[in-house]
């Protein structure tokens, strides 16, 4: 039996790097309120899986990985009532702290914070400088209070790159938000960590290309870089990520606002920068109104906007480690995902896997293997937990705040454009000014091909010039 566990483990662990990254087991952020994982029933049966029985395989086979006890419960700021006490395993399976405190402490009386309002700044120029090439003035690690996704207070960092070049415009310096496809889970493969800390093998080469930033800050443009998984690293949660970046905005708004109080702000993201960029325009006028004026325009491309369609085209092959990672990192932030999960996702999801990047996390992709190695109820992804989180994550019937310029690859087979021309056709009829282009390629091809027109539109935002609307 323990030769059956080791060989059992020693196949499936490398699926399921899928959904974690980082070093030993490090404790847990001090204070976090997070509430505890729901208890569910054993599923009935597994009729219907995709690998009929093998969840009740897996945990008569592999025992739940010794992850220690749950910590007493802490207060929740918003309610002076005691929270229910966060489990064992959900404090296992929390990203690693990095050993700079910036990224890693949880600030106290976030709830006194208003949203947006910065808790620390940390002058980058030095490691920052020679990361961005182009000559600047100034980059800046900002620490802000920010809301998670049940509307607690939560906090996230975010860098501004000031240029050495004059601003192209007269009077206030347009800031790009370039919202980069941080597809992580731990604190180390973030843009703002690099920035900080000097270039690394946790560094993401999406950090450079396409050299956004840096075209941007040549160009006499700021640039505001969000580490939009908010310290969870809840990686693919568009509403952690869209409040990431809108805070992000009121927190360089407010912290200098002779300079950029009266500033125009446009976003762009590609793929995971895509879902927070798609958050954030949605989440304007309920979460952060007064930023609407500001905010002349955002283009995404290779828009993941429906992940029910991505459940049909990133699972069970080479896109199933990212997809399994996707659904992890929300998780993180929807603990009910982490419910189901089964042993042998615990013992990969409590190992350094947690803390991984993409380029990790990414390589079982090549076992092919469907979600369901690492659930404990059959067919997960029909289940109507999944269909909760499809609903949701698709964030359907809100309005953009900001004129779209929405492009995606024809040929896309793992984000099919069938997702972005429904986000095109969605914010049309909601009287978005919008603009839908299909880009010959699949992911790769398209994000280079479709990139040029995207920054020519963002340009002419940032400059004054209305959009005009395709729709």
């Amino acid at each position: 039996m323990r030769c059956l566990r080791a060989s059992a483990l020693a196949v499936f662990t490398i699926v399921l790097s899928l959904t974690g990254h980082a070093a030993a087991q490090p404790p847990a952020p001090p204070v976090l309120p997070i509430p505890a994982l729901p208890v569910f029933p054993p599923p009935a049966d597994a009729t219907g899986a995709v690998l009929p029985g093998i969840q009740q395989w897996i945990d008569q086979v592999i025992p739940p990985p010794p992850i220690g006890q749950a910590p007493q419960p802490v207060p929740r700021e918003e309610t002076n009532d005691p929270a229910p006490g966060p489990t064992a395993l959900y404090q296992a399976v929390l990203p690693a702290p990095v050993g700079d405190p910036i990224f890693d402490l949880w600030p106290p009386n976030l709830a006194g914070f208003a949203p947006g309002a910065v808790i620390e700044v940390r002058d980058i120029t030095a490691s920052a400088a020679p990361l961005i090439v182009v000559p600047i003035r100034q980059a800046l690690l900002f620490k802000y209070r920010t809301t998670d996704a049940h509307g607690r207070p939560s906090f996230a960092t975010a860098s501004l790159v000031i240029p050495a070049t004059a601003s192209p415009v007269p009077g206030a310096r347009p800031v790009v938000v370039n919202n980069l496809p941080i597809d992580a889970l731990g604190r180390r493969c973030t843009p703002g960590y690099t920035l900080t800390h000097g270039f690394s093998s946790d560094s993401a080469l999406t950090d450079f290309l396409p050299p956004t930033t840096h075209l941007a800050a040549l160009r006499g443009y700021a640039v505001l870089v969000p580490d939009h998984e908010g310290p969870l690293m809840a990686y693919a949660e568009p509403y952690v990520a869209g409040h990431a970046v809108l805070d992000a905005v009121r927190a360089v708004r407010n912290w200098r606002p002779d300079e950029f109080g009266a500033s125009r702000f446009a976003m762009t993201g590609y793929s995971g920068g895509a879902i927070a960029t798609h958050g954030a325009v949605k989440l304007v006028d309920g979460y952060a109104p007064e930023l609407a004026p500001a905010l002349v325009g955002a283009a995404l491309g290779g828009v993941p906007a429906d992940y029910e369609i991505l459940a049909r085209s990133m699972n069970g092959n080479l896109a199933s480690g990212v997809f399994m990672a996707a659904v992890f990192g929300i998780g993180r932030e929807r603990p009910e995902i982490l419910a189901r999960m089964n042993h042998l996702a615990q013992w990969v999801t409590t190992s350094p896997m947690k803390d991984q990047c993409v380029s990790v996390f990414a390589l079982p992709g090549v076992l092919l293997l469907p979600i369901d190695i690492a659930a404990n109820i059959a067919d997960p992804l029909h289940s109507a937990l999944a269909h909760d989180i499809y609903e949701v994550t698709r964030m359907a019937g809100l309005a953009s705040a900001a004129p779209l310029y929405i492009y995606n690859g024809d040929q896309e087979f793992w984000i099919p454009a069938e997702g972005a021309r429904n986000l095109y056709r969605e914010q049309c009829a909601l009287g978005v000014t919008a603009i839908y282009r299909g880009v010959l390629g699949e992911h790769i091809i398209a994000a280079g091909l479709g990139y040029p027109e995207a920054m020519i539109w963002l340009d002419e935002r940032l400059r004054g010039i209305p959009a005009t609307s395709e729709c």
